[in-house]
């Protein structure tokens, strides 16, 4: 096979996976099986992020082996928890390239994916994120073994600001964000793009610590700011607790966030404090056949609707092994 012709097919699937969505018990021989890897978040804080995409490529792969395989083989998928750190994501790449896998979905957070992209592009292994949005994953053009099946963060962020400044009306802004290469990057993109609209003023740009208990230190600077709203860059568990913060002090201004707080488990969290947060995500697709057929699937076999960044991870995992398929080969 000529090299490359994988990734050429691997485009292919893609193409026809965005088009269509727009954005297990048996044992066989090593040798006659696809190797899948799923890497993300499989536990603590963020896995509410992680686990739906394990779950997408179960139900992805229980089709795919039941109509015969991808070249013939059975698939196989073999997993791998980075906690969404960075640190742990190096581990889970190098477990997972021991392991001999074909290709990977994951990771999921952009950090934790950048992190681990330098061993699979060594490795040669081709990967597929339903939601790293970090724009220099792919734009860079350092890891061109590198996909994913949402859009980037520059994207995000120019929505949030264009609905800050002409549905909401504000003027206004404090810009948080949580150190990390997802919140930190998302943040820089929408001060960005308020600075250049002429319309508004950055009045407090400032990163939180990830993980800690009390926000109160920064809800009081967004109170002496005088901001109309805050953008924030980053995760649900952080969110979660400095919009609480902002109500229980009376800062009733708009949070506006990212893809990193459109789950279930922020409203869990926030309670009725998430009432008024606004959030970016992917396209609507609830009402493709795919994804209603997809959904359906994951109610029947799990008992539940289907979390964060599914849709997503559903696509990914088809491409990928439709493209295998396609190329004939699993070469990169």
């Amino acid at each position: 096979m000529v090299k490359g012709h994988f990734k050429r097919q691997l485009v292919v699937a893609m193409i026809g996976m965005f088009v269509a969505l727009t954005m297990a018990g048996t044992v066989w021989a090593e040798d006659d099986v696809i190797r899948l890897g799923v890497a993300g978040a499989h536990s603590g804080d963020l896995a509410s992020y992680g686990i739906p995409s394990i779950k997408a490529a179960e139900l992805v792969v229980k089709d795919i082996n039941a109509k015969g395989g991808v070249l013939g083989k059975q698939v196989k998928i073999i997993t791998e928890d980075d906690v969404c750190k960075p640190e742990m994501a190096t581990n889970a790449a190098t477990k997972l390239v021991a392991d001999k896998v074909h290709v990977v979905l994951g990771h999921i957070c952009s950090g934790a994916t950048k992190a681990a992209m330098g061993i699979y592009k060594d490795a040669k292994i081709v990967v597929m994120s339903p939601s790293a949005t970090n724009p220099p994953l792919t734009q860079s053009k350092e890891y061109p073994n590198f996909f994913r099946t949402i859009a980037p963060d520059d994207a995000q962020a120019e929505l949030e600001v264009d609905f800050a400044l002409n549905v909401l009306k504000l003027k206004k802004f404090a810009v948080l964000h949580d150190k990390g290469d997802y919140g930190k990057g998302l943040a820089e993109f929408a001060k960005t793009f308020l600075e250049k609209s002429g319309k508004a003023e950055v009045v407090l740009y400032e990163g939180v610590t990830p993980g800690a208990v009390d926000y109160s230190a920064v809800v009081q600077k967004i109170k002496r700011s005088g901001a109309e709203g805050v953008i924030f860059g980053g995760y649900h568990p952080e969110a979660s607790k400095i919009v609480s913060q902002m109500r229980k002090k009376k800062l009733d201004i708009p949070l506006i966030s990212d893809d990193g707080v459109k789950d279930d488990t922020f409203i869990k969290v926030a309670g009725k404090y998430a009432e008024g947060v606004y959030a970016t995500g992917p396209r609507d697709v609830s009402k493709n056949p795919m994804t209603i057929a997809a959904k359906d699937a994951h109610k029947k076999a799990y008992g539940a609707d289907p979390g964060a960044f599914f849709e997503n991870a559903y696509a990914a995992t088809q491409a990928l092994l439709n493209a295998i398929e396609k190329a004939g080969s699993t070469d990169y």
